[in-house]
């Protein structure tokens, strides 16, 4: 026999189940939201208005970071219609930006295009329209595809999930060597499961920085990877790089001078050292996510990231724990069940510490029972509740093998000390019959008789011959496993819990790329209590006005377009008592709102010609009952001030 089947053990099925989760999770996560939202517009979508607006300005519901072309607006024609210069408007709560529009612009329908990053590090983007005068054709298409989307967004996906999964791996591993079953340190199995792990999360983490600059829409180029490092996001990944390298050192210990310590109070004290370092780093490359995502950001941040971090760490114990366990039970039989009762008692405390963490993060996410249900957050979470269920499950299952491990252990014990009782009196004998066997060649580990080994001279055929007995170890060794129902029953729980585990995880690296419900029922009360859009109606009054000198009376004529709340264009007109334009030295106008105690508001319109007066800049701050003040002075020491309540919507 020369060739032999290929073995798919639990490990090649793991890694199977984590790529499709991590393709599946990455197509997922691309059409996802992300948190902050865009609010509210000048001029609105949809939006006609009479005059060519001064400006364009966008409204989000959280803090976002925007770069230069962040927002551009085009003419009917495709051509650039604003300046290029990025306006920050942000006042306290209120996150508003804005660009300035060039003068003498022609009517039709004008497009907006905008992208910025949110704060939780996720790329936003959106386009609307509006028309000056009255709508129009366009030879402007409105982009089709979100920002993070396209290959670029699979991409970033799955370099995303393959990072959770590496520092589930690394962690994950690492602990239940240390604190489940250290002899398992020696383990090579067990050894490049953690050191799989820890590349997994440092080509991704390498690849995220990489992918950063278009995954954000920007241009690749030579500089693009330093812009990326000026950012939140960039820094968080940088930090992350920089702790792996001391976790590699961490692991260089632990597989080194760990394994090497026989002295039991110095391989005490190592453990202790390398637990207290290792949690230390853990933590670190935790909060390099909590300090970049969701937990950056909305309600509560201060306890938010914190909360996040543990939440990670105690989904690392469990989840990487519960890898490392499943290939200990396939790859080494001799692994103890006191292992697996520790570990039993190290994934309870996880469970328990991530119902806590995940009860808070849900309230803060999601916020109201309708987002549960209404929002994709909230939905995405029921499924994640779920799987957790399942989960628990299937750990309640394998936590009953491992009783039934135990009572056979101790069954067990009785026996074997008569066994080696009797085995004592036959020693002699034994020790005889097996030097003489060694010298005839290799005993059988099944107990059959010796069967003498000729080694060829042909190095093809000692080759063939050693692939031969590796196999035959191998059956022998699985024949071990399957003699013991226990074991066996809890390898097949523990292998569905890591597949159930591994879905989870991918579950879990889409909902960090989705818009928590909170966030998308905040913006859509906004929008709703926005007042609806009505047909701009330029404010016109008439004011009569008498200064009491020569040529001291008349009427003045005010137009404020579009007379409603933000920027406005003033004309003022003032007529003799014969109605012809009558030129004054001065002229001035204030606005009041005394219910909420702001103004006046000075406004200086500038002389266009005789009797006419604008200004095309007048800012009225919100929508009231307003008291307008108009001052006319038609003579060196004759001058009036007329009055008029208004209401600007």
């Amino acid at each position: 026999m020369t060739a032999t089947a290929p073995r798919f053990g639990a490990a090649r099925v793991l890694w199977l189940i984590l790529a499709t989760a991590a393709l599946l999770g990455s197509v997922l996560s691309g059409t996802a939201s992300a948190h902050a939202a865009l609010t509210g517009s000048t001029p609105k979508d949809g939006a006609v208005v009479a005059t060519a607006p001064k400006d364009v300005t966008l409204t989000f519901s959280e803090q976002v970071a925007m770069g230069d072309d962040a927002i551009r607006v085009l003419e009917p024609s495709g051509k650039r219609a604003d300046t290029g210069e990025l306006r920050d408007l942000c006042a306290g709560a209120v996150v508003k930006y804005g660009v300035d529009l060039h003068s003498g612009l022609p009517e039709g329908t004008y497009t907006v295009a905008w992208r910025a990053v949110s704060a939780d590090s996720h790329p936003i983007s959106g386009a609307f329209t509006f028309s000056i005068g009255a709508p129009s054709k366009t030879t402007v298409a409105l982009p089709k595809e979100e920002a993070g989307g396209g290959v670029v967004g699979v991409l970033y996906g799955i370099a995303r999930y393959v990072s959770y999964g590496g520092f589930v791996l690394l962690v994950g591993g690492a602990a239940f060597v240390l604190a489940c079953w250290p002899r398992g340190a020696a383990v090579r199995p067990l050894q490049r499961l953690v050191v799989r792990g820890w590349a997994a999360l440092t080509a991704a983490t390498l690849a995220l920085l990489l992918l950063r600059a278009p995954y954000t829409g920007a241009d690749f180029g030579p500089g693009s990877l330093g812009a990326v490092l000026e950012t939140k996001t960039g820094a968080a990944l940088v930090s992350r790089l920089l702790l792996l390298g001391a976790a590699a050192l961490f692991v260089a210990v632990l597989f080194g001078a760990y394994t090497r310590r026989e002295d039991e109070g110095e391989k005490k004290d190592l453990t202790f050292g390398l637990a207290i370092g290792g949690t230390v780093v853990a933590a670190g490359i935790a909060g390099t996510w909590a300090l970049s995502e969701h937990a950056s950001a909305g309600l509560q941040p201060l306890v938010a990231m914190p909360v996040d971090i543990l939440h990670l760490l105690a989904m690392a114990a469990w989840l990487g724990g519960l890898a490392a366990l499943l290939v200990a039970l396939y790859r080494e039989p001799s692994v103890e069940g006191s292992a697996v009762r520790r570990f039993s008692r190290v994934a309870f405390g996880s469970v328990v510490v991530l119902a806590a963490t995940g009860v808070y993060q849900s309230w803060r996410q999601v916020g109201s029972w309708s987002a549960l249900t209404g929002t994709a957050y909230g939905r995405l979470l029921l499924l994640k509740v779920a799987l957790v269920a399942v989960l628990v499950a299937v750990a309640w299952l394998s936590r009953r093998w491992t009783r039934r491990m135990a009572e056979t252990a101790v069954a067990a014990a009785p026996e074997d000390a008569a066994g080696e009782a009797e085995g004592g009196e036959d020693s002699e004998a034994g020790d005889s019959d097996a030097g003489g066997d060694s010298e005839a060649g290799d005993t059988d580990a099944g107990g059959g008789a010796a069967v003498p080994v000729t080694v060829p001279d042909d190095p093809e055929r000692a080759a063939q011959l050693a692939r031969q007995r590796a196999v035959l170890a191998a059956a022998r060794a699985k024949r071990v496993r399957d003699a013991d129902p226990e074991r066996a029953g809890l390898r097949r729980s523990v292998l569905a819990e890591a597949g159930v585990a591994v879905v989870l995880l991918a579950v879990t690296t889409v909902l960090t790329t989705t818009e928590p419900g909170r966030t998308v029922e905040e913006a859509g009360a906004a929008q709703t209590s926005a007042p609806a859009a009505v047909p701009d109606r330029p404010l016109d009054l008439t004011l009569p006005f008498d200064t009491g000198g020569v040529n001291g009376k008349g009427t003045v004529r005010l137009t404020l377009d579009p007379g409603r709340s933000g920027r406005n264009a003033m004309h003022v007109y003032v007529d003799g008592p014969d109605g012809r334009p009558l030129d004054v030295p001065e002229l001035k106008v204030a606005y009041t709102l005394e219910s909420k105690q702001i103004g006046p508001l000075p406004v200086l319109p500038e002389r266009v010609a005789a009797g006419h007066w604008s200004s095309t800049a007048v800012q009225v701050p919100m929508p009231g009952e307003w008291k307008l003040q108009v001052t006319v002075r038609t003579s060196d020491i004759d001058q009036t001030t007329i009055d008029k309540n208004v209401k600007i919507g």
